[in-house]
């Protein structure tokens, strides 16, 4: 919206500022933040009024989340209006992407917003049915792969591009949308599933949203695109400050998740910002890289699916409890200790997944 000023630049001045995709992703990042400062304790306290006796803790979890029991949940509303403020100041919002990404992030803190709800309101940690948020998140997936395929070239859209390989596109026609929605929902899932300790899931989201906004950045400029040899879609840029945005606003909400979390963000984040990350991976043609740069969610849901399938099979385990962190735990591991060295294991995977733009 804040773009529309730059109109009345005359060159040089001030308003010649909002041009600057930049400068509007670096107010995008302090408007987040700011509104998290200023709105976190209010909703907190609204929180714990509302929800009495907070998110259910899991009966057959470690021991050591008892002592949580209380802690309020739906804190990803938090989150998830700052950066929708935010991205509405700041971006172009005749940007078609800018606006696939935040209906999509919408739509899954909807879903999470309804599944904590049941939550709190059974006092169970059923909420909605699985099915029901698979197929909704499955439809909402395919409308978002569409959307952005009809906005990217003839040449690029219904495309899987590789990274390190230069020019290596595969044309998956119809398949691709399949393959959009796999990507979407497999990324909301997979932050649900690490979304289990203090902190451990909004640092590497932060992580994984300011590297594809980054990503974003190169591939929306065609001069950069063209230096770096990866494929140029017009208007991708503009999820920089989208990127910006959501790791402004994880700043603000990780001030109360940090150990001891004050709140939790429950489905309401975890599902809206992995179903985010799955958005901006699909609209700059980076689906590979996504796993790359969130290879710490990947891993994650794989060992809830080996878990599963290991258990179904032998009628034994492979990790002492699943998801992954909790094996951690159960091995001893202080919380701390999981999600400070899962955050560097993060930072890794973000700078791995940077290496593919040059990597050719």
């Amino acid at each position: 919206m804040l773009y529309w000023l730059s109109d009345f630049s005359q060159g040089g001045d001030l308003f010649n500022l909002f041009k600057y995709i930049t400068f509007r992703a670096g107010g995008a990042f302090f408007t987040s933040l700011i509104f998290g400062f200023l709105f976190g304790r209010p909703l907190i306290d609204l929180l714990r009024r509302r929800q009495g006796k907070g998110q259910p803790i899991r009966e057959d979890g470690p021991q050591s989340h008892f002592t949580k029991a209380g802690t309020p949940t739906m804190g990803g509303l938090l989150i998830l209006s700052a950066l929708i403020f935010s991205t509405l100041a700041w971006a172009r919002l005749d940007d078609p992407f800018v606006w696939i990404t935040l209906l999509v992030t919408l739509a899954f803190g909807l879903i999470g917003f309804a599944d904590d709800f049941a939550k709190v309101s059974k006092q169970n940690t059923r909420g909605v049915s699985s099915r029901l948020r698979m197929l909704l998140g499955l439809v909402i997936a395919a409308l978002a792969t569409y959307a952005a395929a009809s906005f990217q070239s003839p040449e690029l859209a219904f495309h899987l591009a590789m990274p390190v390989l230069k020019n290596a596109l595969f044309n998956l026609g119809w398949f691709f949308i399949p393959f959009g929605m796999l990507v979407i929902v497999g990324s909301a899932n997979a932050v649900n599933l690490t979304d289990g300790l203090d902190g451990l899931a909004i640092m590497p989201v932060m992580i994984a949203g300011g590297t594809l906004g980054v990503i974003a950045y190169v591939v929306g400029n065609a001069t950069f695109a063209s230096y770096l040899g990866v494929h140029y879609v017009d208007g991708t840029s503009e999820l920089l400050i989208f990127a910006a945005a959501l790791f402004g606003a994880g700043l603000g909400f990780l001030w109360y998740n940090a150990p001891p979390a004050a709140v939790f963000m429950g489905d309401t984040g975890s599902l809206a910002l992995g179903g985010a990350l799955g958005a901006i991976a699909v609209c700059i043609k980076h689906e590979i890289v996504l796993a790359i740069v969130g290879g710490l969610f990947v891993v994650e849901a794989l060992s809830v699916i080996i878990q599963v399938a290991y258990f179904k099979r032998t009628g034994k385990r492979v990790f002492l409890m699943a998801p992954i962190h909790h094996h951690f735990e159960k091995r001893g591991w202080a919380e701390p200790q999981i999600v400070i060295r899962f955050w560097i294991i993060s930072l890794i995977l973000a700078m791995i997944g940077l290496a593919t733009l040059k990597v050719r």
